[in-house]
């Protein structure tokens, strides 16, 4: 059951900064019940947020924002997950 296990915690992490993220105010593109988040930003708070944090790019839904990926995994502790939630938020309230 490792690896149940091991994929549990990735999405219990997720869910962890989905709800972080999610109660400071930061816009989700989908609602992904998975380890992947998908985030809406503007180009603006992409191109500041990509100085402090790792992510994939996802789309481009229209001219102005971006689509964003975040992934946990297994390893992912919940303090990175704090940290990470706090990272972002303090990005996008300086864009």
């Amino acid at each position: 059951d490792l690896y149940f296990l091991l994929g549990r915690h990735a999405i219990d992490m997720s869910e962890l900064m989905k709800n972080g993220l999610k109660e400071r105010g930061v816009p989700f593109y989908i609602d992904s019940p998975t380890n992947q988040q998908f985030l809406l930003l503007t180009d603006e708070q992409t191109e500041r947020l990509k100085h402090d944090v790792v992510y994939s790019f996802w789309e481009k839904p229209d001219e102005d924002h971006t689509v964003i990926r975040l992934v946990t995994d297994w390893a992912t502790t919940e303090a990175q997950v704090l940290e990470l939630v706090q990272v972002i938020c303090t990005c996008l309230k300086n864009s």
